[in-house]
């Protein structure tokens, strides 16, 4: 019992300095305090909002903070990724303490479960397997996981791909996964004359007034579009986030014009008029030109 107590790391104490060292040096040895820091947050007298979480309630969090983090990096704002990377470290903290608390596992778990699969999965750094570029690395990537997975009893190339994922993310992910095994378009005509087949099947069922096939031509044609991103190296996912951005932020101008010429929208119930399209397309394109002319 006393060898135990003793293996039980110090108490954080709030009062104490807590030091960082120059980046050079930094190995992750601070990483106890914020250990330390959870177990007061999660203890006796610690704070009833954290104690009163679980898996389940905590969900929810880790997909904003991971988007949080893609916020920060696509913003180019260094100090912001650092404080979002922190919060998202936190939540693997958050719930590694409660699993210990559950006896299952605890972080010193979690970190050398990461460490082994890296190791198992480098055989070209830590083991005698040669890989002459990134591709390479992939495909052998892709094999030992699916060996790893085999031996768990899960099977299927893509079944290590979660279904959570934003659709376009997944849809690039699955494509990424099924070419390293050869399941793909030899180059970016076969997958562009596939989207060219997909949007004419959409057109199709449009034409037809099939709302269930409109539903499926229109994901196929994602789907496609999607692939197609992949063999001309964009990310589809980030490509759409970009035109979301764009978008909004045209769309914030013309709202301040509407403002300004107009009063507001109005509300066609009262009487107001619809502002015509016409009007809201001109101030569309001042937009589109004080974009263009700030990027001179």
């Amino acid at each position: 019992m006393t060898a135990e107590i003793s293996k039980m790391p110090k108490k954080f104490d709030e009062h104490e300095p807590r030091p960082v060292g120059p980046i050079p040096a930094q190995d992750g040895s601070t990483l106890p305090r914020l250990v330390g820091v959870m177990r007061r947050l999660l203890g006796p007298g610690g704070c009833p909002w954290d104690r009163e979480q679980t898996l389940e309630t905590l969900r929810k969090y880790v997909l904003e903070e991971a988007c949080e983090v893609i916020d920060a990096i696509d913003s180019g704002d260094r100090s912001a990724i650092r404080e979002e990377l922190g919060d998202l470290l936190l939540q693997v903290v958050f719930q590694a303490e409660l699993l210990r608390k559950e006896g299952k596992f605890a972080i010193d778990d979690v970190i050398a479960a990461i460490i082994d699969k890296l190791v198992h999965r480098h055989p070209h750094v830590f083991g005698d397997m040669s890989a002459e570029d990134a591709d390479e690395v992939l495909r052998n990537w892709e094999k030992i996981k699916a060996q790893e997975k085999k031996a768990k009893g899960k099977t299927g190339i893509l079944s290590g791909v979660p279904r959570s994922l934003p659709a376009l993310t997944r849809a690039q992910r699955i494509g990424e996964k099924v070419a390293r095994v050869g399941f793909d378009w030899e180059d970016q005509k076969g997958s562009r004359a596939k989207v060219s087949e997909e949007i004419g099947e959409l057109d199709h069922a449009i034409e037809k007034g099939d709302k269930e096939a409109i539903e499926e031509e229109l994901g196929d044609a994602l789907f496609a579009l999607v692939n197609l991103a992949r063999h001309v190296d964009v990310d589809a996912e980030g490509a759409l986030r970009r035109t979301i951005d764009k978008f909004t932020k045209r769309f914030s101008h013309v709202e301040k014009r509407v403002e300004e010429k107009h009063g507001g929208w109005g509300d066609p119930r009262e009487g107001h008029e619809t502002i015509p399209l016409a009007t809201l397309d001109a101030y569309w394109e001042e937009a589109k030109t004080l974009a263009k002319t700030s990027q001179k």
